[in-house]
């Protein structure tokens, strides 16, 4: 059960690194705005790190 949450938790991790640690700033506030408008940043956000947290264990 751990390596399946771990192993989970690095899919998460890969994804939001695809998609916010090689993007420009021009579009991480463009991630933003569209996540805080849409609302979707507030469960999002908290998976994200609990994921990039178990990830990096």
């Amino acid at each position: 059960m751990t390596g399946r949450i771990k192993r989970v938790a690095r899919g998460i991790d890969d994804i939001t690194r695809a998609v916010w640690d090689d993007s420009g700033p021009l579009l991480k506030v463009g991630i933003v705005v569209v996540l805080v408008v849409t609302a979707t940043a507030i469960p999002l956000i908290p998976i994200a790190l609990a994921a990039r947290y178990i990830a990096n264990r």
